[in-house]
């Protein structure tokens, strides 16, 4: 597996997670306080977009996950 597929995992895993936490209608429902997670997991993938800068992509480089595309 690739690091461009680990991150995505990990962000949908993420924001399907801080949503089931925070939605009132979620029978996982804990807080809303969650939802801020939600957007800090959508504000860190849009501005890594623009500056290619990650943290996850630095710590999976770290530990030797492969760059390389998959699908190419």
């Amino acid at each position: 597996m690739t690091i461009n597929r680990i991150v995505r995992i990990v962000a949908g895993f993420f924001v399907l997670l801080s949503l089931g936490l925070g939605v009132q209608a979620s029978p996982l429902f804990v807080n809303a306080n969650f939802l801020w997670f939600t957007a800090f997991v959508g504000a860190n993938l849009f501005q890594s977009g623009f500056t290619n800068l990650c943290p996850l992509v630095t710590i999976l480089k770290a530990l030797g996950v492969k760059e390389g595309c998959e699908s190419c």
